[in-house]
């Protein structure tokens, strides 16, 4: 007589994938899997290297522009033009970096590829905090081009050690702030074609309706007043503040600007607060089955 041992299905053998993820934490298995992604997303730049082009010849070419041909007819009481443009041109490079994440999510998504990965035995958060490492490692490339091209044309840092490390702490607090609203536009846009459009449109008022190009007292008093409270305006003349490089007198008197260290890393924060959250519901949303 046949038994029931005899016609029940043989067990599934454990995949040695399966069998390390059940001896690491959940912890060690979220990180592995982030650096699997992020691998991904980096070995997707090394076959295409004009993904680089945003990060590296983009900010290379502001800063060459606004230095040679407007330096000359903007000035800045205080200081050189050139070294108040610096900041200016990094937070704006560092603006328009929510472009890759957007794109590159939106992409995965319409493509189906998101799909393809849920079927893998991953820490489901994993793709979108690997998407971050790496975005994160680009603009930090961002960060040293920028510079680099600051020193060729005359920026210095003229402060000690402990606020220049504070202004690369801001600087990377900015860059993670942007990569998750980029995150989170790229989660809920239909098309990638839709993201350029949008970025134009909330970046460009930003930045250039701010102290980022121009001295806030060369504007009128009303868009005076609307830079002075830009979240740009704050993060740039914190910056300039660490760096010790000038930042042009501000005769309007706004709470921000009179303190913008100590804003700007309260501005980053509230925006980290906020979009990481709203990102990983629309990625549960995006990925429902």
């Amino acid at each position: 007589m046949t038994t029931l041992a005899d016609t029940a299905p043989a067990p599934r053998p454990v995949t040695a994938r399966e069998h390390l993820d059940h001896e690491r934490s959940p912890l060690a298995a979220w990180w592995s899997d982030t650096l699997v992604f992020a691998g991904r997303n980096i070995e997707h730049i090394r076959q295409i290297p004009e993904k680089l082009l945003d990060v590296t010849v983009q900010p290379l070419m502001f800063v060459l522009l606004f230095a040679y041909v407007f330096g000359g007819a903007i000035a800045v009481k205080g200081g050189s033009y050139r070294e108040f443009i610096i900041g200016g041109v990094l937070i704006q490079s560092l603006t328009f970096g929510m472009n890759g994440p957007a794109t590159a999510i939106s992409t995965d998504l319409t493509e189906g590829v998101i799909d393809r990965f849920r079927s893998l035995p991953a820490t489901r958060t994993a793709y979108l905090s690997g998407h971050y490492v790496a975005e994160l490692a680009g603009m930090a490339l961002s960060i040293v081009v920028l510079l680099g091209a600051g020193l060729i044309v005359g920026w210095g840092v003229h402060r000690d050690l402990l606020p220049f490390v504070g202004a690369l702490a801001l600087l990377f607090l900015f860059c993670s702030a942007m990569i998750w609203i980029g995150t989170y536009i790229g989660l809920v846009v239909r098309a990638p074609d839709a993201v350029m459009g949008i970025a134009f449109v909330v970046v460009f008022p930003l930045t250039f309706l701010s102290n980022a190009f121009v001295p806030i007292d060369s504007l009128p008093k009303v868009l005076g007043y609307i830079a002075a409270w830009n979240p740009v305006s704050v993060v740039v003349a914190a910056v300039r503040e660490l760096f010790g490089n000038p930042s042009a007198p501000v005769s309007l008197h706004a709470w921000p600007l009179e303190h913008p260290v100590l804003c700007a890393f309260g501005y980053c924060l509230i925006l980290l607060a906020a979009f990481v959250p709203l990102s990983l519901r629309a990625y549960r949303i995006r990925t429902r089955d």
